[in-house]
């Protein structure tokens, strides 16, 4: 079988894995576990190619312990009954679970009993964050470790590892080259080795530099899962950002949004920046932001990032002002907790002893709106960020007194 690379060069022990040296660093959970000769069940999660796999296969490893292999994507439920008589044979095994957010019910149900017999220890491995996507009674009864993305140092330590290795007999590549593709491979050490091998096998007389590499690739390997949490932290970052008027990391969080091509993501978030953050700070900005999204959506990718970053410069630079959102939610937190209170009779059908404000001066009369036990209640604290909320709050501050 044509193996790649990085298949023949995972680590057989967690000492010779890369990275993730606040697990497996000298006393630090997962290697005293190896020490003390102890395993649980746990699922490891982090983004492609920084080590889950080899982590799971180096513990088993050097606990020197039987263990399967199960892919929740492609093996059925009859390959998860014969791991299971097999554990019975052996009283108790390891099973190594890839894509284990992928389970289905039939195969969760059945994985849990024997988990919670001890009969099955489980090494869940995920790209997803599993406080979002995985059964809270599979999560229940595993330990969750996060994976750090690797460095790019960590990258160009695998890669000079590899060139010394008999799989790349011959190799010829300088520094500048290695570095191109720890550069190049997004914390990706899969993607690292697969680029390496390619250009060996490509290259002529073994002889690797930045042409060959770059007629092979030139676009950075750039991973972003919509449906984990490395999207969501992105999105985050990107309305973050906002807030903070800090134009240049709004536009750098816009374009690896753009690089997943979810257009609906970012419309709808910048409509709920325009109103969250913005807000009576600018209140034009609203009208605007759903223009720039009419914009997005009737040129299509690429040419929807003028009209976004356009928007997403003017939202960074604008005053911002949230006293809309702190308003209504307070009044929410009151409706919640049951203080509401009844509505003034004056305001009830058929409105007996109500008066009609436009029948006075500046079509205003003072009244009771609130219900009794909230008459001093202030919902709205107006800021003062902006010219226009000034006058907003001038007009409040005259109606109050």
């Amino acid at each position: 079988m044509n193996e790649p690379l990085a298949i023949k060069l995972a680590p057989s022990s967690l000492k010779d894995v890369l990275g993730q040296q606040h697990l497996i660093g000298q006393d630090k959970i997962l290697s005293n576990l190896v020490k003390n000769k102890k395993i649980f069940s746990m699922i490891l999660y982090g983004g492609p190619g920084i080590g889950k796999t080899s982590i799971a296969k180096a513990i088993v490893n050097d606990l020197n312990i039987k263990y399967r292999l199960f892919n929740a994507t492609i093996n059925n439920k009859r390959d998860l009954d014969i791991i299971i008589e097999e554990a019975k044979l052996h009283n108790g095994m390891i099973v190594i679970i890839d894509e284990i957010h992928r389970l289905n019910k039939d195969k969760q149900d059945l994985l849990l009993f024997h988990l919670e017999s001890g009969l099955i220890t489980l090494i869940g491995l995920t790209t997803g964050n599993p406080y979002h996507i995985i059964n809270p009674a599979v999560r229940s009864r595993c330990q969750i470790f996060e994976l750090k993305d690797l460095t790019t140092e960590d990258i160009l330590k695998g890669l000079k590892n590899a060139i010394k290795t008999e799989y790349l007999k011959d190799i010829k590549i300088d520094n500048e080259s290695l570095k191109y593709i720890a550069n190049i491979s997004g914390n990706d050490l899969r993607y690292a080795y697969n680029l390496l091998e390619m250009a060996y096998y490509a290259s002529k007389d073994k002889n690797i530099d930045l042409n060959v590499l770059k007629d092979i690739n030139n676009k950075p390997a750039f991973f972003i899962d919509k449906d984990g949490d490395g999207y969501y932290d992105v999105l985050s970052a990107f309305q973050k950002s906002i807030r903070g008027s800090d134009v240049d990391a709004s536009l750098h969080y816009l374009g690896r949004l753009l690089k997943a091509e979810d257009l609906d993501s970012i419309h709808r978030r910048l409509l709920a920046i325009a109103y969250e953050d913005i807000g009576l700070a600018n209140p034009n900005i609203c009208s605007r932001v759903l223009t720039a999204i009419q914009a997005s959506e009737r040129l299509g990718m690429d040419e929807c990032r003028i009209p976004l970053a356009n928007i997403v410069i003017e939202l960074s630079l604008s005053p911002k002002s949230n006293s809309a959102i702190l308003a209504i939610d307070k009044v929410l937190e009151d409706i919640n907790t049951g203080r509401c209170g009844l509505i003034p009779n004056h305001l009830k059908k058929p409105f007996i002893n109500y008066f009609l404000p436009h029948n006075y001066p500046n079509s205003y009369i003072k009244q009771q709106y609130l219900p009794n036990n909230l008459i001093n209640k202030r919902y709205y604290i107006p800021k003062t960020t902006s010219k226009y909320e000034q006058t907003l709050k001038q007009i409040n501050d005259n109606i109050k007194k």
